[in-house]
């Protein structure tokens, strides 16, 4: 009885947070996707949410792209087929909108009364791929680029023809096909609105791992070749570079013409995990507990990470200095900070330079305050939320 009475308690109190801190928003399938070849890797239509904007951000609209990295084969994609990152079938059906997301003004006050949207990941190609041909057997699609058309287009049908203001983003993956696809963005949009990119989390860099290999170039290698994605990267980077390298940001981005704000932890969890130290790299398990939580590095182990940060910053200075661009690099270990609210905006929420992420991305978009800052090095940053992973 002790232990359902706790439980309750321990449900009582989720559900409450999620009152307070977010709300739920139902699925839209875009089922006219499939006629145009659109569609997840399994062949079912895309999907996102859609929270329509009211009052002063009626004619505004804030895309904000899912993530969850991506498959770089036909066994790893067609493996995600039996999941929600690469069907549409097996999503779940409310996702919970928090953060930039929030339709409170004192969550968001920036973006709370636009017209927001989340957009589901089912395509493994960070919205990038198009190959004609669909594997007979195995029946997998590889359409991410056609699939985002498809939801633009059913967006602009349903108000976005008349976007004054607007926000191309997303996290991780997500964040990376917001750089990718970001001028493809602002050409299909009316040509007198004000449309920027954002990314969270998405700037991968081309580093080594522990063992001395290219581990990240490699599978991004494949997903471009998997994919068919070199037809939907940057022209300006594919005409100096090979195409698989393009999938970096630190070559495509050089030459985006639209303004892009880059939000991200120079520790970015993700990458220290399966960039710098992933498995294949340290097969006896040496970074299996720094990886889970940073306080359990090693001051030989934070060392490395140190040095990786100044790779990810070396690969942010390469892109050039644009007075259209903004980012925020802190140095915690988290990644995705704009989807959650405690790191967006809340009264205990990161901040650099005594600016929260929400007022720094505000600010950037309308031109009130440019924003180009970057944090000390770790451990300096005591606002900091570090994530702890299983």
């Amino acid at each position: 009885m002790m232990c359902y009475s706790m439980w309750f308690q321990f449900v009582v109190c989720v559900l409450m947070l999620l009152g307070v801190n977010g709300f739920q928003v139902p699925i839209t399938f875009v089922q006219d996707a499939v006629a145009k070849g659109g569609v997840c890797l399994d062949g079912s239509p895309p999907a996102y949410h859609f929270d329509k904007g009211s009052g002063a951000g009626v004619n505004n609209w804030l895309i904000h792209m899912e993530g969850g990295a991506w498959c770089n084969n036909a066994t790893t994609c067609f493996a995600r087929t039996k999941t929600r990152l690469g069907s549409s079938k097996l999503m779940t059906t409310q996702y919970t909108f928090s953060g930039i997301l929030s339709n409170q003004a004192k969550y968001s006050p920036d973006f709370y009364n636009w017209n927001r949207i989340k957009v589901r990941y089912c395509d493994g190609s960070s919205y990038t791929g198009d190959v004609e041909a669909v594997d007979p057997k195995a029946k997998v699609y590889y359409r991410g680029a056609r699939l985002l058309k498809a939801i633009v287009d059913d967006l602009l049908a349903k108000g976005m023809k008349n976007a004054k203001n607007a926000i191309f983003g997303g996290c991780s993956a997500g964040g990376l096909g917001a750089i990718l696809q970001c001028d493809n963005f602002r050409a299909w949009l009316p040509s007198d609105a004000n449309v920027k990119c954002f990314s969270d989390a998405g700037f991968f860099i081309n580093a080594k791992d522990v063992s001395g290999a290219s581990h990240t170039q490699e599978v991004f290698a494949d997903v471009v070749t998997t994919h068919g994605s070199a037809k939907n990267l940057p022209p300006s980077c594919t005409s100096k570079f090979d195409p698989k390298l393009c999938f970096f940001p630190e070559y495509a981005a050089r030459g985006i013409q639209t303004p892009l704000f880059l939000l991200n932890a120079a520790y970015d969890a993700w990458q220290i995990k399966n960039t710098l130290a992933p498995g294949v790299a340290d097969r006896h398990g040496t970074w299996r507990d720094c990886k889970a939580d940073i306080l359990k590095c090693s001051s030989t182990q934070l060392q490395t990470m140190h040095g990786f940060r100044q790779d990810f910053l070396a690969a942010l200075s390469s892109l050039g200095n644009s007075a259209s661009r903004g980012w925020y690099i802190n140095s915690c270990y988290s990644h995705c900070q704009s989807g959650t609210q405690e790191t967006w905006l809340r009264n205990d929420s990161p901040l650099l330079d005594d600016t929260t992420i929400s007022k720094a991305v505000g600010d950037w978009f309308y031109d009130r305050k440019p924003f180009q800052k970057i944090d000390c090095q770790y451990p300096c940053d005591k606002t900091c939320h570090n994530r702890v992973f299983e």
